[in-house]
């Protein structure tokens, strides 16, 4: 009885993991392509919980109070150009790109290693002329289900990429940077899951929180948020990760059309703050089919008719959660020695870890192996990583 339980349960499991993999397969191929429904990570995760019904904050006047009742809404994105840039972040939809080598230029430590597959002609946030600014490159990959985010992204004549930051996100599976950590973004949450998307908001429906930014952040973080970027010590500037909700009782039904399916989710699902920047600035993704004007309506919603919801935990540095990274068992190559053209088998026991990385050649993967064919002898490292850090071993194969 036990081991058909036990049977059932794992056909269940895959029978999941094959939904799911199906659901993003569905999505289409491009730079700003559709999702086709597909919704990035979980329904349990934090970003598409529905906080419809949540409790309000206790603090939540004084924090409005700090950011400036009349503060507008302003839409970080659109149709077009603005001072030569497009207004947005963009994003690329790939499948069988070749991966690439990512170099760190700043925060190394803290950033999963690559190779990612991230194309040669990847749009950069602010292309054509995107400057100094944060030249996000945000990629999926369609075959695997993973989001590849990086920070401050260089393109190199080799094919590799310059990085101050990356981060790769499991789409499949509820991931969590290790606590302090940062991401792509300042929050340590991928940026990609908070876009307010044209192809959403043309279904008629946005299922998950927005990103937004404030003047002001504490040296403090809420979930789902794992890192600080402190630049106030005012008690009433607002932790990273903290989330808003335009009140029930605002009217929206007089905006336009664009503008009424954003406040509509900004209702069901609130809006996440993940980096500092210009107060109450919410991002999407640069599209022509936006509707300028449309969007512009957002700009008549102040920040008086919005309500922060219940944080609970605020961490900062006094009470950020510990404990221990993954352990590591064994990480073995069958055989350790091969000819040219031969592949080797890279096996692991690891407990603890929310994901893998094996650098180079392979990137981010799920399960406990995966088959290597080194054109010389390589020294391979494992990357295990869950919420209270990483931890690493090697392997050599050895090419005769």
């Amino acid at each position: 009885m036990r081991l058909t339980l036990v049977f059932l349960l794992s056909v269940l499991f895959l029978s999941f993991a094959a939904f799911a993999q199906s659901s993003c397969s569905q999505m289409g191929l491009g730079i700003e392509a559709s999702l086709h429904g597909f919704i990035p990570f979980p329904s349990d995760n934090l970003w598409n919980q529905n906080i419809f019904n949540s409790p309000v904050d206790p603090n939540s006047d004084a924090i409005i109070n700090f950011i400036g009742l009349t503060t507008p809404l302003h839409p970080d994105f659109g149709a077009g150009l603005y001072a030569g840039q497009t207004i947005g972040i963009p994003y690329q939809i790939v499948s069988g790109t070749p991966f690439a080598t990512i170099h760190f230029t700043a925060y190394g430590d803290e950033s999963d290693p690559g190779p990612m597959p991230i194309p040669a002609n990847a749009p950069i946030e602010g292309d054509p002329k995107p400057g100094d600014g944060d030249r996000h490159v945000l990629v999926l990959d369609r075959d695997n289900c993973w989001l590849y985010e990086l920070y401050s992204s260089y393109r190199q004549k080799s094919g590799s990429w310059n990085a101050a930051s990356a981060a790769v996100w499991d789409l499949l599976n509820d991931e969590q940077r290790p606590y302090t950590w940062t991401s792509a973004d300042a929050a340590g949450l991928p940026v990609f899951a908070g876009l307010a998307r044209y192809d959403e908001v043309a279904s008629g429906h946005i299922q998950h929180a927005l990103r937004f930014t404030l003047q002001n952040s504490l040296e403090a973080f809420t979930p789902p948020a794992s890192h600080w970027a402190p630049n106030s010590s005012n008690p009433d500037a607002a932790p990273m990760g903290m989330r808003l909700r335009l009140k029930s009782s605002f009217d929206i039904s007089q905006f336009p059309p664009q503008s009424k399916v954003i406040l509509a989710a900004l209702q069901q699902y609130g809006m996440i703050m993940a980096d500092n920047g210009s107060s109450m600035f919410i991002s999407g993704d640069p599209d022509n089919r936006w509707n300028n004007n449309d969007l512009a309506s957002l700009k008549t919603v102040p920040a008086s008719e919005f309500d922060v919801i219940l944080m609970n935990p605020i961490y900062t540095p006094n009470n950020v959660p510990t404990g221990p990274a993954p352990v590591i068992g064994s990480f073995a190559a069958n055989p350790s020695t091969v000819t040219p053209g031969e592949s080797s088998t890279l096996s692991w026991t690891v407990s603890g870890a929310s994901y893998f990385v094996v650098s180079p050649q392979v990137g981010a993967l799920r399960g406990a192996s995966v088959s290597v064919t080194p054109t010389q002898t390589t020294t391979y490292t494992l990357y295990s990583t869950n919420e209270y850090g990483r931890s690493t071993a090697t392997v050599t194969v050895t090419v005769q």
